[in-house]
């Protein structure tokens, strides 16, 4: 039997407790405030996106949460998300995180804790980005 069989539920992630490697994160957010809308264009295929920028906070941290697209006029601010398979990058040397293409948000009623911690802002720490992680091309030469 593996130490993850028959593991329970934890409930959501803390923001305090990610880092620039975090994955499948599922966490309870508060929107603070968003960015202005600024459009952008993909370098593969050169479609136009809009893309803003939303701190998020709980009661161990805040972080921006970047918004894509439709999410960008459904997120709104003091509005609390429950978000789903999340992913953390990095962008200029600071945390991000993402809802990306398989990640999910569903606004809720209210807040499980009852203030935000602003001070722990995630975002505002510097982090190195040390290169893309896993496989890649990498493995065997013959």
């Amino acid at each position: 039997m593996s130490a993850f069989d028959n593991e329970e539920e934890t409930g959501p992630m803390k923001i305090g407790d990610l880092n620039q490697y975090s994955r499948q994160i599922n966490v309870v957010v508060k929107v603070i405030s968003k960015t202005d809308v600024r459009e952008v264009t993909t370098k593969m295929d050169e479609t136009q996106h809009k893309v803003c920028e939303a701190l998020v906070a709980d009661d161990t941290g805040a972080i921006y949460l970047t918004l894509w697209d439709e999410a960008v006029e459904k997120v709104e601010e003091d509005q609390i998300l429950a978000i789903s398979n999340a992913y953390m990058n990095t962008f200029r040397g600071s945390m991000r995180m993402n809802i990306g293409r398989y990640g999910t948000y569903d606004v809720l009623e209210e807040a499980p804790w009852p203030d935000v911690n602003l001070e722990n802002n995630l975002s505002a720490k510097q982090v190195e980005y040390d290169g893309p992680r896993g496989g890649g091309f990498g493995g065997r030469r013959y």
